[in-house]
């Protein structure tokens, strides 16, 4: 498996599928890249996408130093893309990797082409959380958590019809710190006062039913982020990009052609 190593010198794990204008997926908490399996299809025949494991997650290493942030992913991503020679390429980043993906856009515009944030937040006072009773069977047993999990991201319907394997569940060979490592990052993601700043073209995406992250992130995403465009899909939850995939990456498809890196 391709790898390089971070500033600290842990190992980063990602692979290149496709061939085209360099698109990066980037997946949600304590996921690994398979996050993407399900429709990155969709993307590599006309693109050529690179996804990448996060620190302590797939086959990357865990931080030496147990050090965990949004920031960090973001660096370890851009150490990535300079392995690769890639000096810009489209984003697209889904749940904690939007959060991830407002991040390089900040710090590194020069570096992306067009930006587009699925199912994700600004974090800090702009933030809109999942309620308590949302949450709270996450904390419950290993089944339970998984149940309620899989109810956060899909409806009833499609679960009866599609037996698996999921793979927006979380990382499970993931260790306990780095899965806490992981949470903090994403919890301390804070970019509500500095999206103004974001100067990409942008395309925010998420499902209408997502109790997860509450769909008004998305609204609010786009009314802060300059010339921002706004899809949202009727009837998803979290993981709209993979139960709605035909109603939710035309729309993506569409936004990049009119945004070419050239």
């Amino acid at each position: 498996m391709p790898h390089t190593r971070a500033a600290d010198g842990t190992k980063i794990a990602f692979d290149v599928v496709g061939e085209g204008d360099p698109l990066l997926l980037l997946s949600g908490q304590a996921n690994a890249r398979r996050w993407w399996d399900p429709i990155r299809a969709d993307f590599a025949a006309g693109y050529r996408t690179i996804a990448v494991d996060a620190v302590g997650t797939g086959e990357s290493d865990e931080p030496a130093d147990g050090r965990y942030s949004i920031a960090r992913f973001a660096e370890d991503v851009l150490a990535v893309l300079d392995e690769l020679g890639v000096t810009r390429t489209h984003v697209y980043g889904t749940s904690m990797g939007g959060r991830i993906a407002q991040r390089i856009a900040l710090e590194h515009p020069d570096r992306i082409g067009a930006l587009v944030l699925g199912c994700t937040s600004p974090g800090g006072a702009g933030a809109l959380l999942a309620a308590p009773e949302v949450v709270r069977p996450l904390a419950l047993s290993k089944r339970q958590a998984r149940e309620a999990l899989l109810d956060l991201m899909f409806t009833p319907e499609y679960v009866r019809h599609h037996t698996g394997p999921y793979h927006v569940l979380g990382d499970p060979d993931m260790s306990l710190a780095a899965r806490r490592g992981h949470k903090r990052a994403s919890d301390g993601h804070d970019a509500w006062d500095e999206l103004h700043r974001i100067t990409a073209p942008t395309l925010v995406l998420h499902g209408s039913d997502d109790l997860f992250t509450p769909v008004g992130n998305a609204e609010r995403l786009a009314a802060r982020i300059p010339g921002a465009e706004l899809v949202v899909v009727e009837g998803a939850r979290h993981a709209y990009f993979e139960e709605f995939r035909a109603q939710a990456t035309p729309p993506v498809l569409d936004f990049l052609a009119r945004h070419p890196l050239a």
